[in-house]
C-alpha cells in the first residue's frame, strides 16, 4: 500500500508538471506532426512496407526525445529531495508509468495523422493497434530504464540512444514483423505468439529496471 501509495503521488507530480511545463508536451506534438507531414511531402506513394517502416522510425525518434528528459532533466537538487521522501521502487514505476501514458497518447496521434496524409494500409486495424500500444509501452519502459542509467554519466544525451540501441532493438524487430502482418491482413491467430513475445520483452524491461534502479539511486 505503502509503495503505491508513493507511485500515485509521484504520478500525480509528473502530470502536475508536465501541465505547468506545457511547452514540453506542445513540442512533442509538433515533433510528430511534422515529422508525418515530412514524411509525406518526401513520399506521395509508398508500398505497404515501406509505410510500416516510416511508421516506426517516427515512433522510435518520436520515444527518445519524449522519454530522454526522465531522469537526464532532472537536476540533483530534486533527485536529493526524491530520495529522503520515496523509494527508488516508487520513482522508477512513476515514471514509467507517466512515460507509457505519454508514448500511448503519442502513437494514437502518429497513427491518426499518418492515415490521415499518408493513407491507411493497415487491414487489420486492431492487431496493428495493439501492436503500436505494446510496442509503445516497451519503448517507455526500455527508454525510461536507460534514462535513468545516462543520468549518472557525463554527456548523458550522447549515451542514452547507444546505451538504448541494444536493448531496444528485439522488440523492434518483433513490433515491426507483427504491424507488417496487420498491414498484410493475417488472421488474428499468428498474432498470438508474437504478442507473447512482446509481452515477455516489456515484462523483462520492466522487472529489470524494477530491481536494478535502486543500485543506480544510491549512487
Amino acid at each position: 500500500m505503502l509503495l503505491a501509495k508513493e507511485v500515485k503521488v509521484l504520478l500525480h507530480k509528473e502530470l502536475l508538471t508536465e501541465w505547468r511545463q506545457r511547452y514540453a508536451i506542445n513540442g512533442m506534438l509538433l515533433y510528430v506532426v511534422s515529422s508525418v507531414f515530412v514524411a509525406f511531402l518526401s513520399f506521395h506513394v509508398v508500398n505497404p512496407s515501406s509505410w510500416n517502416a516510416l511508421f516506426w522510425i517516427i515512433m522510435l525518434f518520436t520515444s527518445v526525445s519524449a522519454i530522454a528528459k526522465s531522469f537526464i532533466g532532472e537536476s540533483k537538487g530534486r533527485m536529493l529531495y526524491y530520495f529522503t521522501i520515496a523509494s527508488p521502487q516508487g520513482v522508477m514505476l512513476s515514471k514509467m508509468i507517466y512515460n507509457t501514458l505519454l508514448m500511448l497518447a503519442l502513437s494514437l496521434l502518429c497513427l491518426s495523422v499518418y492515415c490521415m496524409l499518408i493513407g491507411n494500409m493497415v487491414t487489420n486495424i486492431w492487431a496493428f493497434a495493439l501492436a503500436a500500444a505494446l510496442g509503445s509501452m516497451g519503448m517507455a519502459g526500455c527508454f525510461t530504464m536507460v534514462s535513468a542509467i545516462a543520468s549518472k554519466a557525463n554527456n548523458s544525451h550522447v549515451l542514452m540512444p547507444i546505451l538504448s540501441f541494444p536493448v531496444i532493438l528485439p522488440l523492434l524487430l518483433v513490433t515491426i514483423r507483427v504491424s507488417k502482418k496487420a498491414i498484410d491482413g493475417l488472421d488474428f491467430s499468428t498474432f498470438m505468439m508474437d504478442f507473447g513475445v512482446i509481452f515477455f520483452i516489456n515484462f523483462i524491461i520492466t522487472s529489470l529496471a524494477y530491481i536494478l534502479f535502486p543500485f543506480i539511486w544510491k549512487d
